[in-house]
């Protein structure tokens, strides 16, 4: 359940919150262009998902890369997603990753960037089972 928006929403100011509590960064529907929309996109999972997640170094090797497609409504909820790598490893983290990714949704509204409305999301596991996400972990 989302909670009414502290920002980036219309009548907001700051981030909306999820289920946990957690304050998630501003709507991307303000976003210029797809790669905009991913990067806020994934600073909202991993808000969302703070105890699943770790900082620092990428291990060698990781433990598991799911990657996944958000396929998103006119109004950024999620339609599907769509499992486009299943690690060979810890096979269970594309689930874990899905419930990440529908935790930050709704990512804000799609209907002024071009069709299809969709991004990737590649989630880096360590041996933990804790994620990083390469959007984020290749951001300037």
């Amino acid at each position: 359940m989302t909670l009414p928006s502290v920002g980036g929403f219309p009548g907001s100011a700051g981030g909306t919150q999820s289920a946990a509590g957690a304050v998630l960064p501003s709507d991307p529907s303000a976003a210029r262009d797809w790669d905009e929309y991913r990067l806020r996109a994934a600073r909202r999972i991993q808000v969302a998902s703070a105890g699943e997640t770790f900082a620092g170094a990428l291990p060698d090797p990781l433990q598991s890369i799911p990657v996944l497609q958000v396929q998103l409504n006119r109004d950024g909820s999620v339609r599907e997603i769509l499992v486009l790598r299943v690690p060979g490893q810890s096979p269970q983290t594309v689930e874990m990753a899905s419930r990440a990714i529908r935790r930050a949704a709704p990512f804000g509204s799609v209907a002024h960037l071009p069709r299809p409305w969709q991004f990737n999301e590649t989630f880096l596991y360590n041996r933990e089972l804790k994620f990083q996400l390469r959007t984020l972990v290749e951001a300037p």
